[in-house]
């Protein structure tokens, strides 16, 4: 997969945090560097937004984290935790990337979703086919949906760097 990215390109960034969070935790016992991976989205282009979508906390330790975001560029959006009957957790962006990438996919010329998840593979789908946007996709190989970098335009592995994309 290789795909032209020239400095006139508008870029929208999406990061799905709780699933790179995981991933970089189990994969590596380590920490994402979100700024380095922004810059490796941008690729030198014209960034229009870059949202990050995170869980708030009861306890509200998050705060260090969005700070460290905002001073990087991103804009956070956040979410309280869902916790059901019987204990289970969950803290689901999903559809909240997926409206926020079709409202803009219109006024940009790539997009570039931070994830692994195989869920987005329909959203990949109809960036491409309705807005002619370019789609990237940015993730650790290890633990990325084989059906999304199959899907995505160009695919980085942020495995194969991980000493400048974790902390």
């Amino acid at each position: 997969m290789s795909v032209i990215k020239h400095k006139d390109q508008r870029v929208g960034v999406f990061i799905d945090v709780p699933n790179l969070y995981h991933s970089a935790k189990n994969l590596y016992h380590a920490k994402v560097n979100f700024k380095e991976v922004l810059k490796t989205a941008i690729a030198g282009r014209h960034l229009i937004r870059a949202l990050a979508y995170s869980i708030r906390t009861e306890s509200g330790e998050e705060q260090a984290f969005v700070d460290a975001l905002t001073k990087a560029g991103i804009e956070v959006k956040l979410k309280d935790l869902q916790i059901f009957p019987g204990g289970m957790k969950k803290g689901d962006w999903d559809v909240g990337v997926a409206v926020d990438a079709i409202k803009m996919g219109p006024k940009l010329d790539a997009i570039v979703l931070v994830t692994g998840d195989g869920d987005f593979v329909p959203l990949v789908e109809f960036l491409k086919v309705n807005f002619g946007c370019q789609v990237e996709v940015i993730g650790f190989g290890r633990s990325t949906s084989g059906h999304l970098k199959e899907a995505t335009d160009d695919f980085i592995d942020l495995g194969e760097n991980n000493k400048k994309y974790l902390i």
